[in-house]
């Protein structure tokens, strides 16, 4: 996530900052990542590890398992039907990475939106209790079947959440489970782009 904070918070109408925001050009699971929650009427953006703790785990270790939550499953997994219902997020990003197999090699495509803009991908997030009595939060992003321009490389994607159903999937008084599942579809082809390679990216 490289956007700076100015641009962040007028995309997504964010009214309070709960975290030192470090723009990095490459996020990997475990580290930080700008996330946005809905509290007390407004949105807020906090800094969550990535890799999903579900707050009954007696084991830290499973985040690196729980990094993504397939839509197709989201409301009926135990690690994620809570947190579904409950505890709705956006992740911030400005484009993330697949890997293309050529022989031997991995070359890394980097998406993005034609627009240039940040986007919210579907989250979830929850607040783990250690036994020592530190608390950690911890988030995931949800994915989904790709769309076209995503499919010859992986047959996966992040659900990036459009604009118009952002505030929805905010709102954690929305329990209408079919409406929500609804939402979480491939973002359309023809309003993304790809390069390939490494570069000045994020996720």
């Amino acid at each position: 996530m490289i956007s700076d904070l100015k641009s962040i918070q007028k995309d997504f109408n964010i009214k309070n900052i709960s975290c030192d925001y470090q723009p990095s050009s490459n996020i990997t699971p475990a580290q930080s990542v700008p996330v946005i929650i809905h509290h007390d009427g407004n949105n807020q953006l906090v800094c969550y590890k990535w890799g999903l703790i579900p707050s009954w785990s007696k084991d830290p270790v499973i985040a690196s398992k729980l990094i993504n939550a397939r839509a197709e499953t989201v409301d009926k997994k135990p690690s994620f039907r809570d947190a579904f219902k409950k505890r709705r997020c956006l992740i911030v990003a400005d484009g993330f990475y697949e890997w293309k197999k050529e022989g031997k090699i991995k070359i890394p495509q980097y998406f993005y939106l034609k627009s240039g803009r940040p986007f919210g991908f579907a989250g979830l997030y929850e607040t783990w209790t250690s036994p020592d009595k530190k608390q950690i939060n911890t988030c995931t992003i949800i994915t989904t079947d790709a769309n076209e321009l995503i499919k010859p490389i992986h047959d996966r994607m992040p659900v990036i959440l459009p604009k118009d159903q952002e505030r929805v999937w905010l709102n954690s008084d929305v329990v209408d489970t079919p409406a929500l599942l609804s939402i979480l579809k491939a973002y359309p082809a023809e309003e993304m782009n790809y390069k390939s390679g490494m570069g000045p990216h994020s996720f």
